[in-house]
């Protein structure tokens, strides 16, 4: 009788990147998120994510006007992700995931989490001086168990970045 030897145990399947997203708007409160996503990134293997989304125009007076102002609207859209894409390449050694949507910025950002399943973090700050955490988090706090099905990490808006380094 031939020695039997026990079958080749199944190859693992790679572990997913843990995919940390951060919502790009102008706020100091989203620097912090970035530098914690980004941190959080280095520490975990991970790789950062960035959702900009443009906010409908109002304009609707002379067609051509509100188009030229869509068109510069998207431009610096595309600037700022890619500035800030360099600065997270710099940060982790990798490129981000760039989303660039047109809507309402909740709603963009719900409807992205439902249709990428490699999101496994939202990273918000919350600001620093208003009362409330900032429309965004409001807004997903009262809709958490509806529509989010990923962690999120709220970055206090007055946390300096070595309080942020110590955390993450």
């Amino acid at each position: 009788m031939a020695d039997q030897q026990p079958p080749a145990a199944a190859p693992t399947p790679p572990a997913r990147e843990r995919v940390f997203l951060v919502v790009v708007d102008e706020t100091e409160e989203m620097k912090n998120a970035l530098l914690y996503a980004c941190r959080r990134a280095i520490r975990t293997d991970g790789r950062v994510a960035l959702l900009l989304v443009i906010e409908p125009v109002e304009f609707q007076h002379w067609l051509g006007v509100g188009r030229v102002l869509e068109e510069e609207t998207r431009r610096e859209a595309e600037q700022r992700l890619q500035t800030l894409a360099t600065q997270v390449f710099q940060q982790t050694g990798k490129m981000p995931v760039l989303h660039l949507r047109e809507g309402k910025r909740a709603e963009e950002l719900v409807a992205l989490i439902r249709e990428d399943p490699s999101i496994s973090l939202l990273v918000l700050g919350t600001s620093s001086e208003q009362a409330s955490p900032g429309p965004i988090v409001s807004y997903l706090l009262s809709n958490l168990g509806k529509h989010v099905r990923i962690p999120v990490t709220l970055v206090p808006g007055q946390l300096s970045e070595e309080e942020i380094a110590a955390l993450s």
